[in-house]
């Protein structure tokens, strides 16, 4: 199929025509989140031409018929139009396949030859938490990732480590990492800001929210509570334009942030215009109780769901909602009601990125953001996967 109608839709109702070959153009910077099931997979571009991955989550399963998942390494090598192929930073929240899936077949890592070969995708930053460059035990594309992130802290370069707690310190003294050398790759607690991107020179702040080095101690948390939780400013004119990222974070970690951040008087960082949930639109990131119908949060959380901006937008990147109760994975029917009342109250959208424009192909979420603020993308007719064109696929 081929789409007839590309258009966005910005916050006040206002319509655009675009031709879907010129839409890389419009606006100062897009944000994209990826159909990949119960997974994540988000990509920032911004005007000035600098990328940001957050989370990378192929699977295999995509590439074969019948399924809805995106092809996401081919949805990424079409952006990159460079020839030697490279995303500016690659943030990886945390240490769980749905986040990390895929990711020791597509990137060149520099510790090891056997990543190095031609045609992967180079990474000139890595951010991961303190956490996963600790955690041991781990296998496949996680393992593979720790690789990398340790032999980055220990060259001194290309990466960024979020949170110092205990556990991070003791490494680097038994790694013999000089604290010289620790602090050129720069160690971030919450509470900051990201050295490398700023509101003048890249019409973007990156503003950490977690993981605490409070919450690590002496010893290994979740994984889920140690996630990255970012806070995204995008600055155009005079207009300020904000996105939650929620990775995994649990309910416990959220009413954290929401009471340090008041605490410090931030709370401007607690508004937002695009808020992409935790962890699959699961009740967990949002109270210990799932409820009957819909899921009740503290008054604190509740609370954050009253800052979106009017017309603002709520995304799961999660499988479609369920009708019931079958599994206790997410996402939960019981979250998505709650997100769904919060979103009408904002006068806004809740969005399923498994359900885009529709269950039976869902296609990237796309929004351009620019001195108007943020314009959703819309398919008036879907267009087919990459997948659908190819010669196994062909319909007869």
């Amino acid at each position: 199929m081929k789409i007839n109608c590309l258009y966005a839709i910005n916050k006040y109702g206002l319509i655009v025509l675009i031709d879907k070959d010129v839409f890389m153009e419009v606006g100062v910077a897009k944000i994209t989140f990826y159909p990949v099931g119960n997974a994540d997979s988000t990509l920032i571009e911004l005007d000035n031409g600098k990328n940001i991955l957050i989370d990378y989550a192929h699977s295999q399963e995509s590439e074969e018929c019948g399924d809805e998942k995106v092809v996401l390494d081919r949805e990424l090598r079409r952006k990159l139009s460079h020839y030697d192929p490279y995303i500016d930073v690659v943030v990886f929240t945390h240490a769980d396949e749905d986040h990390t899936r895929g990711a020791a077949d597509f990137f060149a890592f520099e510790h090891a030859s056997k990543y190095q070969s031609k045609g992967r995708v180079k990474i000139n930053e890595l951010w991961v938490p303190a956490a996963l460059i600790v955690e041991e035990g781990l296998t496949g594309d996680d393992r593979v990732i720790r690789q990398e992130a340790r032999h980055r802290l220990k060259k001194g370069s290309g990466i960024k480590v979020f949170s110092r707690p205990g556990l991070l310190d003791a490494w680097l003294s038994r790694e013999g990492i000089e604290e010289k050398l620790a602090r050129r790759c720069v160690v971030i607690s919450a509470g900051r800001t990201v050295p490398g991107f700023d509101a003048l020179s890249d019409g973007l702040e990156v503003f950490v929210h977690s993981p605490f080095a409070f919450r690590d101690g002496a010893s290994l948390q979740s994984r889920n509570d140690g996630s990255l939780f970012l806070h995204l400013t995008f600055t155009v004119g005079n207009r300020k334009t904000r996105v939650m990222m929620g990775a995994d974070t649990t309910w416990e970690v959220l009413a954290d942030i929401i009471r340090i951040t008041k605490y410090y008087g931030r709370e401007e960082r607690l508004q937002w215009d695009i808020y992409r949930v935790a962890h699959h639109c699961s009740y967990l990131s949002l109270s210990p109780e799932k409820g009957a119908d819909i899921t009740a949060p503290s008054r604190d959380i509740d609370w954050l769901f009253t800052q979106g901006s009017k017309g603002s937008y709520i995304i799961s990147s999660s499988q479609p909602i369920p009708s019931s109760d079958d599994s206790a994975q997410p996402p939960h029917r019981q979250a998505a009601n709650y997100y769904r009342k919060k979103a009408r109250a904002n006068g806004g959208e809740f969005l399923v990125t498994m359900e885009h424009p529709s269950v039976y192909l869902p296609q990237p979420l796309t929004f351009s953001i620019d001195a108007h603020g943020i314009a959703l993308a819309r398919v008036e007719t879907a267009k087919a996967n990459s997948k659908m064109i190819d010669a196994s696929c062909r319909i007869t």
